[in-house]
């Protein structure tokens, strides 16, 4: 399978006519960097914004990372508040798609909250109503309680009822949203969430960026991208780097992000005397340069995923990846470079595979990652592809 590159597919997609965009309204928490945001503006940056334009329903009035650049591309970030009253969400939605509309398609990345989304959406009379599930949220949903469980018995019910189309970022998220017979309506499918794979194609200057870290240019990194949040299990991450260090003092475990738990997490750093092994980095504009000239392992113990992001930029560098065994397969496209643990081995088995990865990127060198990736539908141009159909049936 070959896909073509993200320019040739702009050049494909630019029809010369007279009629008027589709518009499409994506609803998010917001324009953060995280993966969904990511992948979001990874479609945006590539689609023809001619034929589609995207503005973007956020439920919050905070100034969000990705804003400025949305709307440099000509999108429009706007606020819907107050999820939590539906009365009010109700009210502020539709009068955001009557003001800011019409809209041919309300496409929904909220999970459980998509059902009330797109009910209404229906009501104003969206034609196109997308569900997007970026998460396996199963086992979490397994033990909610009584008032939980009602919420996303009636939200699921929503969603089947008044999804014209839902899409999944992987086999697992596709069964947390739609149910565990998903494959068998027509209306959903899987769609990958493919990343722009150019920044992986220019050379880095690794030791300028250790040096902007406090890296010495000899250690051995760890690094990890995700939000602080229970999800991604960084106190799983502490654990493993305090057992590398035993072995390799020269050690630096880099943590790119930020969230909720970020004190908590600064706190247990100070408690377990891990401060001068462990680099707090924020958010940060340049994932793919950190992971290709800095990071010399990357780890996601994380509880649950859908099919994260980061997971296919760390292969597309050419890192060795050492995941948890509940994230999907499907993840796996360069496989010499995937060492999968149960969360359930502990800290010290995870270790032992972190000092044994180094062999692992010399099995398989990043051009051949990266050639990997772009032949596969986690290339961006799969997904500009396929939205352009979905948006677009005509």
């Amino acid at each position: 399978m070959h896909y073509t590159d993200s320019t040739d597919i702009k050049e494909q997609n630019q029809i010369s006519t007279k009629q008027p965009p589709i518009r499409i309204l994506h609803v998010v928490g917001g324009m953060n960097r995280g993966g969904i945001e990511t992948w979001l503006m990874h479609v945006l940056r590539n689609i023809d914004r001619d034929r589609f334009h995207m503005d973007f329903v956020v439920h919050t009035e905070k100034p969000c990372p990705y804003d400025d650049e949305a709307r440099a591309l000509g999108s429009k970030i706007i606020p819907c508040l107050s999820p939590a009253k539906p009365w009010l969400y109700d009210r502020n939605f539709k009068r955001i798609l009557r003001e800011y509309g019409p809209y041919d398609v309300v496409h929904s990345h909220v999970h459980h909250f998509s059902g009330y989304v797109l009910w209404l959406a229906k009501q104003v009379g969206v034609p196109i109503r997308i569900a997007h599930s970026h998460n396996d949220t199963s086992e979490v949903d397994a033990h909610v309680n009584f008032l939980r469980r009602i919420y996303l018995n009636l939200m699921k019910g929503a969603i089947s009822r008044y999804a014209t189309t839902g899409l999944a970022a992987s086999g697992f998220a596709g069964a947390s949203l739609f149910g565990q017979d998903w494959s068998k309506d027509p209306r959903w499918r899987v769609l990958y969430c493919g990343v722009d794979l150019t920044p992986f194609q220019t050379p880095v200057d690794g030791l300028a960026l250790r040096q902007e870290l406090g890296i010495p240019k000899d250690a051995f990194v760890l690094g990890h991208v995700g939000r602080f949040e229970e999800q991604k299990n960084h106190l799983f991450l502490l654990e493993i780097a305090a057992a590398v260090i035993q072995k390799e003092p020269l050690t630096r475990l880099l943590l790119i992000g930020d969230g909720s738990l970020r004190p908590v997490i600064e706190d247990i750093i100070k408690q377990m005397g891990l401060t001068p092994y462990v680099i707090l980095a924020g958010l940060r504009s340049d994932v793919p340069q950190l992971m290709q000239s800095v990071m010399d392992v990357f780890l996601l113990p994380s509880f649950h995923e859908g099919l994260p992001v980061v997971g296919m930029e760390a292969q597309a560098a050419g890192l060795p990846l050492i995941l948890s065994d509940v994230i999907t397969e499907e993840l796996d496209r360069v496989k010499p470079l995937i060492k999968r643990l149960s969360l359930s081995q502990g800290a010290s088995e995870w270790a032992k595979a972190v000092l044994e990865s180094p062999s692992l990127k010399f099995l398989y060198p990043q051009a051949e990652s990266l050639k990997s990736m772009k032949n596969s539908s986690f290339n961006i141009a799969y997904s500009v592809q396929d939205f352009t159909k979905i948006y677009d049936p005509q």
